[in-house]
């Protein structure tokens, strides 16, 4: 491929080829769920009763999923009809079940549509609307367990729940008593507004970087495909390695934003219809977080990156899988976590493939860093000490060294993951999801070097344990 030109042609070719196209094409898909979570918004605050707002949010979310995913929307009906189904019938049993009911019959569920109900590009598009589903309605119903939820929602509440407009399209997932303080929550304001504008530009701003100036800028500032203007032998092929990881890199900060432009939106579409907000004290403040791009780009450790690409996720994952299944042990809970995280994003090889890797790598990050810390008396641990810690060693030259050469180490794991999501596969590759073959070619291009890194970090860790 011959490199580009002026750089006066190529921004504006950038430009007007790519950034305003998906800025215009991006408010034009967009503006229906902004004038239906405005709408929504206002009907909280109409001096009606608890049911019509309850009714008049659900026939909002329905709505945009309608637009969205047009007559496919049944299944997700179904989906929420079985839940409540089996949360009725849960509550008549002489002890509370509601929890393991709930999850083993919307796993079924959802394994039978994967298999054999749906075709396999009409499920991954609705894959993430039934994952949102899927959580709020399982949250639910571990929380009537624990007795922190009184009783069994009515079917308006439920229903008004699992499809508030705010959520039900690019979530993110609440706990029922955020929604149900939110129908009766605080009135317009500048922080409100400040709050809605702020997420919905930083959105944009990440779709752009995702679509147009993540492969663009690489490709211009980086020669990936300049092998020719190579002369030795030696020097082509240590070349080719760099632009494989250089590659695995770009596709893997594209794949990055893409994430960051959904964790945006959904905090502008929640905000808009009325929660993410908390309370202390006298103070409200609009404080919803999704993702924090900063500490995924910039890791201290990959623990950190999981815990910040989706915080709402994370948090369903630890409340309702990781502490049930912790009497297991440790490592046991953690490949449950990830087990469950990826049946609930679909049976797709290379996501299962990278969740579950993710999995290894954080418990081999983390037992590490926490032998080490130990041994070193020094604050190296995969999160951040309290002011308050013991170590001896805290802001020393060598303590902060270590810490980026962890967090470097994340980098690398991050591209090597993230290469996965390239950029240029074939798009009925990408709807229908990476098979297996795709996956092991990636991974072997680069060497499958995170999994052997990992593997020697493990061996350090058993021999210094």
């Amino acid at each position: 491929m011959e490199g580009p030109g002026s750089a006066q042609e190529f921004f504006g070719q950038l430009v007007g080829g790519c950034l305003m196209p998906t800025v215009w094409q991006g408010l034009e898909q967009l503006g229906g769920l902004v004038l239906l979570c405005a709408a929504s918004r206002l009907l909280w605050h109409l001096p009606v009763g608890r049911g019509w707002k309850h009714a008049g949010t659900a026939a909002s979310g329905f709505v945009a999923l309608q637009g969205f995913f047009g007559l496919h929307v049944v299944w997700l009906v179904l989906l929420s009809l079985l839940c409540y189904l089996v949360l009725a019938l849960a509550r008549r049993g002489p002890r509370p079940c509601h929890g393991p009911c709930l999850a083993t019959a919307t796993l079924v569920y959802l394994l039978l549509g994967e298999m054999h109900m749906v075709d396999t590009v009409t499920w991954h598009k609705m894959r993430g609307a039934q994952m949102i589903v899927a959580m709020k309605a399982v949250s639910l119903a571990f929380d009537l367990d624990r007795g922190e939820i009184p009783a069994l929602p009515s079917p308006l509440e439920f229903m008004g729940y699992i499809y508030f407009v705010g959520t039900v399209v690019f979530g993110p997932w609440l706990p029922f008593r955020s929604y149900t303080r939110a129908v009766d929550g605080p009135g317009l304001s500048l922080a409100w507004l400040w709050k809605v504008t702020w997420s919905f530009l930083l959105s944009l701003l990440c779709l752009l970087v995702s679509t147009c100036i993540a492969p663009y800028l690489f490709s211009y500032f980086v020669p990936l495909y300049g092998y020719h203007l190579l002369k030795s032998r030696k020097k082509h092929k240590a070349r080719s390695l760099a632009m494989r990881w250089l590659r695995a890199y770009e596709s893997a900060v594209s794949f990055h934003f893409s994430n960051y432009f959904v964790a945006f939106l959904s905090e502008a579409t929640a905000t808009l219809a009325g929660t993410g907000f908390s309370e202390h004290k006298d103070h409200l403040a609009w404080d919803l977080t999704v993702s924090r791009p900063l500490e995924v780009e910039l890791p201290r450790s990959m623990v950190e990156v999981v815990i910040n690409w989706n915080q709402p996720m994370s948090r369903w994952l630890h409340t309702y899988v990781f502490q049930a299944a912790l009497t297991l042990g440790t490592f046991p809970a953690i490949l449950v976590t990830y087990v469950a995280s990826a049946l609930l994003h679909g049976l797709s090889f290379h996501l299962a493939a990278v969740l579950l890797s993710l999995g290894f790598i954080t418990y081999v990050e983390h037992v590490l860093r926490k032998r080490l810390s130990v041994l070193l008396d020094a604050c190296i641990l995969s999160k951040p000490c309290p002011r308050a810690c013991s170590h001896q060693h805290r802001k020393a030259l060598w303590v902060q060294a270590l810490n980026l050469l962890f967090g470097a180490l994340a980098v690398f794991h991050l591209a090597y993951l993230g290469c996965l999501f390239d950029m240029d596969a074939n798009d009925a590759i990408e709807e229908q999801g990476y098979g297996m073959a795709y996956t092991i070619a990636k991974w072997s291009e680069l060497s499958w070097a995170s999994h052997w890194v990992t593997f020697a970090c493990w061996v350090l860790y058993r021999l210094i344990n």
